[in-house]
């Protein structure tokens, strides 16, 4: 009896240690940016490394809110493209999910497969006939053209994820509702899109934040600099060809992240509750 509690013990202190160093390694890149982001250019670039702060300075943050106006030009044009892309995503999203789920023709297996094939292949392929597509409806250095190019990447696969939340809904509510006299879009929008709530968090919220660092579109489709967004202005304009200055880089970093944090500290039920329940099927 005292070996199979032993046992049991020392597997749950294996489990317990197993995690605790896979979160370590997880957490361990993000405290480096904080730590390099408080560190002196020098200090920065010492060898072997400092894990702790010497002479711990702000003076990168001061930099960069006096010195670096071209930096909040580039957040501007990530708040504009990824906010709008998250709305515009979750609204298609919203209309294809319902179609899927509530409307069944011959051809929703093939539209199924099609979408999911899509997510099969990776971005870098389809860059060349995109950008040949958007050069012939105008729409090459533009943030709506580039706005266009993200939707079309995020809307296959939150498609089907509110398909599946959809599909955990009964169809005997939005039947009633339609015996009482409410019509098709007016169900949708007053009787099934309040149940799924956490599905709609979890679509806009996924595809904000996929969108936040997406850098591959943004370079090839954009050329000038005050249209560019975070991640294509910090790699062109802050990292040098023979030397960075890596305490800006960092603390740019830092600030860049601020929304993804305030995102998931705010949401993070919300997006956890909305998996779950798109997981489920009624």
């Amino acid at each position: 009896m005292k070996s199979v509690k032993a046992a049991k013990r020392l597997s749950a202190f294996v489990r317990y240690f197993v995690l605790v160093v896979i979160l370590l390694m997880l957490l361990f890149p993000l405290y480096w940016v904080v730590l390099t982001s408080f560190k002196t250019n020098m200090e920065a670039y010492a060898y072997p490394p400092t894990f702790i702060a010497e002479n711990p300075t702000v003076q990168a943050y001061i930099s960069l809110f006096t010195e670096n106006a071209e930096f909040f030009v580039y957040y501007k044009n990530n708040l504009i493209v990824s906010g709008a892309t998250a709305i515009l995503t979750t609204l298609l999203a919203v209309l294809g999910g319902y179609v899927l789920s509530r409307f069944h023709y011959k051809w929703n297996s093939l539209v199924a497969a099609i979408l999911y094939a899509s997510q099969m292949f990776p971005v870098v392929s389809r860059m060349i006939s995109l950008y040949g597509l958007m050069g012939k409806v105008h729409l090459l250095n533009t943030r709506t053209g580039l706005t266009l190019a993200l939707l079309g990447a995020m809307v296959p696969f939150t498609t089907m994820l509110m398909s599946s939340f959809f599909d955990s809904i009964p169809r005997d509510i939005e039947e009633a509702a339609i015996i009482d006299g409410c019509t098709r879009p007016q169900v949708l929008s007053r009787v099934v899109l309040p149940l799924v709530k956490p599905g709609l968090l979890s679509v806009g919220i996924y595809s904000f934040l996929m969108t936040w660092d997406d850098y591959l579109h943004c370079a090839t489709l954009i050329q000038s600099d005050e249209l560019r967004t975070l991640s294509t202005g910090i790699a062109l304009r802050y990292l040098g060809e023979l030397s960075y200055d890596w305490s800006l880089v960092n603390t740019i970093s830092v600030v860049a992240m601020l929304p993804m944090i305030l995102l998931f500290f705010f949401f993070q039920k919300y997006m956890v509750k909305g998996l779950v329940a798109g997981a489920v099927k009624g």
